[in-house]
C-alpha cells in the first residue's frame, strides 16, 4: 500500500493549526465569556480531532469542506476585539465572508459582523444564576453535565444543589448514597465518561465536579427544603421527576431561595409548554412556572414550523419509534399503563404519545390538525419521528431538502434542526447530538403536496440541551449569537 505524502502533509498541517486554535478558544471562553461555534457546534473544550471533524461537517451539509486555514484568521480577529459575553460562529463568518463583495479585510469584516458584541453594544459580564436540580435520573444527570460544562467562564448558570430522596444526615447510608450518585454522574453506559474530575466530600454531602461545589440535599418533599440555608438565592429549580405537572403541584417548589421552576416533562393545564427556538420568546418575565414539553415535542415542532413557514401544513401525523425508558419493565411485570408492563428490551411496545396534542401549545398559529402515536423499541437511546404532512401546495423533494438544509445552517432554528446526508445513518450515530431534531435527507419522501420527514433525535441528550437553552433564556444569561441568523 502506498502513502500519499501530500495528503499526509496536509493533514499534519491542519492538525497543527487546530492545535493552535485550542488555547485561543479557551481564553475567549474563560476571560470574556465568549463561546466559539462552528455551524452551531461549540468548539469549547474540544480536542484537535474533534475540531477537524467539525470542520468536515460543512462538506456534508453545504457541499464543500471548511478548512481550519479558512477559520483561523477569523478566530484570531476575535482576539483583537473588545468582546462581551456572546456566541460567535466562525463557520458562518467564513462562509459569509466568501460571498461578501466589499473587499474588506478579515479583521474589518469580523468587526462589523460581531459589532453587537463589542463596544457600547456588548453585554456586561453578570454574576450568574443559581440552579437547583430536583431529581437526579437520566435527564437530571445529563443536565448536570451540561451545567458543569458551561460553568468554565465562571458566569452564567451555576449548579448549586441537587435534591434527591432519602434521609440525609451523617449516616453511613447517606454517605454511601452520595458516592453512588457521584459515580452515576461520572460514568454513563450510553453517553460515556464525564469529561473532567469528580470528587466527593461525604462529611458535607458535596460533589465537586470540575471545581464546582454541588450540595446534595436529601428530601422527600419540596416543603422540607429552605434553599437559603445553603446560600442559594433567586435560583431556577429544574424538576426532573415529573411527579408534579400542573401549576398547583409545581408551586410547591417555590420555596425560600427559588424564583422559577422549570419542568422537564409536558406541563398540564395552564403551564406554558416551551420549545426553545419556536416559542421561548413568549415567556412572560413574571412567569414563575413553565415546562420544556417532551423530547418528542421538541423534535417535531421546529421542523413542523419550518415546513409550515415555507409550504403551509394542512394536516399531519407523527409516528415516533422511541427508545425504551425507565418507566418500562426489564421483564414482564405489572404496570399501571397498557402494554408497558411487557419486557422493554425484548419487545416493540405500542404506546401513546402526547407530543401531537402539545404542538398546539407550542405553535398556536398552526391550524393544521396533528395526530400521533408511538412504538417503544429495544434500543436504550435515540428515537426517530416520522412526520407525514399534507402541505398547502405541491412541491418537490429537492425544494424541501434545500429548504431544510438552509434552515439547519442559517435560520433562527439552526440550533434546533440538524441535517444529515449520510447514506448509512442509523440511530447510534446520533447519540450525543445537541440538536432537538436531525433531518435524514436520504429517507425524505415528497410527492405532490405530501411530504414525509424522518427526524432522528437523542431523546436524552438533545432534549437536555433544549432544557438548558430554556433555562438560559428565562435566567437572562442566554447570550446573542453572531453573525445573526437569517430571518
Amino acid at each position: 500500500m502506498t502513502v500519499n505524502d501530500d495528503s499526509f502533509t496536509n493533514w499534519k498541517t491542519r492538525e497543527e493549526i487546530a492545535e493552535s486554535m485550542i488555547p485561543i478558544i479557551g481564553k475567549l471562553h474563560r476571560e470574556r465569556d465568549v463561546t466559539v461555534l462552528l455551524h452551531s457546534r461549540s468548539l469549547v473544550n474540544k480536542s484537535v480531532v474533534s475540531i477537524l471533524k467539525t470542520h468536515r461537517f460543512a462538506r456534508q451539509i453545504a457541499g464543500e469542506e471548511l478548512s481550519v486555514t479558512e477559520t483561523l484568521p477569523f478566530l484570531r480577529a476575535l482576539t483583537t476585539l473588545d468582546l462581551g459575553p456572546s456566541q460567535i460562529d466562525i463557520g458562518m463568518l467564513a462562509a459569509t465572508y466568501k460571498s461578501d463583495d466589499r473587499g474588506l479585510s478579515v479583521e474589518a469584516f469580523t468587526a462589523g459582523a460581531v459589532a453587537g458584541a463589542t463596544g457600547a453594544n456588548k453585554i456586561e459580564r453578570g454574576e450568574g444564576r443559581d440552579v437547583v436540580l430536583y431529581g437526579f435520573g437520566r435527564i437530571g444527570r445529563l443536565v448536570a453535565r451540561l451545567l458543569i460544562e458551561k460553568a468554565g467562564s465562571g458566569n452564567g448558570l451555576r449548579l448549586r444543589a441537587i435534591v434527591v430522596r432519602g434521609g440525609g444526615g451523617q449516616s453511613a447510608e447517606s454517605a454511601k448514597d452520595i458516592v453512588k450518585r457521584a459515580s452515576l454522574l461520572r460514568r454513563d453506559s450510553i453517553h460515556g465518561q464525564f469529561q473532567g474530575t469528580i470528587t466527593v466530600d461525604e462529611a458535607t454531602s458535596t460533589i465537586f465536579a470540575n471545581g464546582n461545589a454541588i450540595k446534595v440535599i436529601h428530601a422527600n418533599d419540596p416543603s422540607e427544603v429552605d434553599y437559603t440555608a445553603y446560600g442559594i438565592d433567586n435560583a431556577i429549580l429544574i424538576d426532573n421527576t415529573g411527579k408534579w405537572r400542573d401549576r398547583e403541584g409545581l408551586s410547591q417548589h417555590l420555596r425560600p431561595g427559588v424564583d422559577k421552576v422549570v419542568l422537564t416533562a409536558p406541563g398540564k393545564g395552564d403551564v406554558p409548554n416551551i420549545v426553545h427556538g419556536v416559542n421561548h420568546d413568549t415567556v412572560k418575565p413574571d412567569e414563575r412556572i413553565l415546562s420544556c414539553a417532551s423530547c418528542t415535542t421538541n423534535a417535531i415542532v421546529p421542523p413542523l414550523k419550518a415546513m409550515d413557514d415555507a409550504f403551509g401544513v394542512e394536516r399531519g401525523h407523527v409516528e415516533t419509534v422511541h427508545s425504551f425508558t425507565n418507566d418500562q419493565n426489564l421483564l414482564d411485570n405489572y404496570h399501571k399503563a397498557e402494554r408497558r408492563g411487557r419486557s422493554a428490551p425484548l419487545n416493540m411496545v405500542i404506546t401513546e404519545t402526547g407530543a401531537a396534542s402539545a404542538v398546539a401549545k407550542a405553535l398556536p398559529d398552526l391550524r393544521a390538525r396533528i395526530t400521533g402515536s408511538s412504538i417503544r423499541v429495544p434500543v436504550p437511546d435515540v428515537s426517530i419521528a416520522i412526520l407525514n404532512l399534507q402541505l398547502s401546495r405541491e412541491t418537490s423533494r429537492e425544494e424541501v431538502l434545500d429548504h431544510l438544509r438552509d434552515v439547519s445552517l442559517t435560520s433562527p432554528l439552526r440550533r434546533q434542526i440538524d441535517f444529515t446526508t449520510a447514506p448509512d445513518a442509523v440511530s447510534s450515530d446520533f447519540i450525543g447530538s445537541r440538536h432537538a431534531s436531525i433531518v435524514d435527507a436520504g429517507a425524505t419522501k415528497v410527492e405532490g403536496d405530501n411530504a414525509i420527514l424522518y427526524l432522528w433525535y437523542d431523546n436524552e441528550f438533545g432534549y437536555s440541551c433544549q432544557v438548558i437553552r430554556v433555562v438560559q433564556y428565562v435566567s437572562g444569561v442566554e447570550y446573542p449569537t453572531f453573525p445573526g441568523p437569517a430571518a
